[in-house]
């Protein structure tokens, strides 16, 4: 017998969420011919915003996700320190690009 897959925080949004990803993924390879085609560098970097916009959308969705879904399970497992912890963590990484 299998042990099914965990549920993550995203479970409900899966589709959606990667609906979004191939669609960066086809942004990303339209900067590819912008920069093979000589295009000009003002426009690629406007796509490049573009795409960084719509990566953060992905990723705060995921950070609801995880602090409605995970954190919840964490706190019935009495994992609610060590939780919030991996939370403020994957927020600091978030926030130190640029």
């Amino acid at each position: 017998m299998t042990n099914p897959a965990p549920t993550r925080g995203y479970t409900a949004t899966k589709d959606n969420l990667q609906s979004r990803l191939r669609r960066i993924e086809g942004q990303v390879r339209g900067i590819e011919r912008m920069v093979e085609d000589d295009r000009y560098c003002i426009d690629i970097l406007t796509q490049i915003s573009a795409i960084q916009a719509a990566l953060d959308k992905v990723a705060l969705g995921l950070l609801d996700g995880h602090a409605r879904h995970c954190m919840h399970e964490g706190a019935q497992e009495g994992r609610a320190d060590e939780m919030a912890g991996e939370l403020m963590a994957a927020v600091g990484r978030l926030m130190k690009r640029g």
